[in-house]
């Protein structure tokens, strides 16, 4: 039977953030930014196990108390330089584990999108379950959009019909989403949903909302901080 499993690349710094402490680890409602990704992950009933890639000389992790995932929580010391790197590593790791068969779905999920609800996490697996090569959460590009130039003069306006701005979870079988980065290795993708179109496929867009965002500046702690704190405190 197919399984859902998540893993987290949580190996990086943050340096758009500037801060000393790796931005998974700043804290959000009294919490790491990591741990409201975890939690929504883990409530939904369909995922069996939450793989979280840390660099290998991660030594923050193990000074939060992690206890209450525990049944499904598994931390993964072998990050990368990259995200895809890590993602990669992570992905070869729990196959060696015997944690993964190649036809479960892999959803990776950014840990720097902390405001993911569990609608949002439902209605990508929902869709997604029967579709023949996965997807990805995403939002159609609302804002008008400006082509610069080194001067950061426009040079002109891009059409933005058709375009989606990706988002994660990103939902993919093992089997397809480790051939994809392992022919991207040197090609340096931003998501895994580009490793998977450089084989040749077409993954699902699957309409999100924009509170699902991306935490990498220290403005987006902040709005992040109120979008967590109205959701715990209605």
């Amino acid at each position: 039977m197919t399984k859902f499993f998540t893993l987290i690349p949580a190996a990086g710094s943050g340096s758009r953030m500037s801060s000393e402490l790796p931005k998974q680890y700043l804290y959000l409602d009294n919490k790491p930014m990591i741990y409201h990704s975890i939690n929504t992950l883990y409530h939904n009933q369909l995922i069996t196990s939450i793989f979280v890639v840390l660099a290998p000389d991660d030594c923050d992790w193990i000074k939060y108390d992690w206890s209450e995932f525990s049944s499904k929580l598994i931390a993964l010391n072998c990050g990368g330089a990259t995200r895809a790197e890590s993602v990669l590593n992570g992905l070869t790791t729990a196959k060696q584990k015997g944690l993964i068969d190649t036809n479960d779905w892999i959803l990776v999920h950014d840990a720097a999108r902390p405001c993911l609800t569990a609608a949002q996490l439902e209605k990508l697996i929902n869709e997604l379950t029967h579709d023949e090569v996965g997807g990805l959460l995403a939002v159609p590009v609302s804002d008008t959009l400006k082509r610069s130039n080194i001067q950061d003069r426009v040079t002109h306006t891009e059409p933005r019909e058709n375009l989606w701005q990706a988002q994660t979870p990103q939902m993919f079988r093992y089997e397809l989403l480790i051939k994809a980065l392992q022919n991207a290795e040197k090609l340096h993708f931003t998501d895994d949903a580009s490793a998977i179109e450089a084989l040749g496929f077409h993954p699902k867009l699957i309409q999100s909302d924009a509170y699902n965002f991306k935490v990498t500046y220290p403005r987006d702690l902040a709005l992040a901080e109120l979008i967590i704190q109205q959701r715990n405190n209605p």
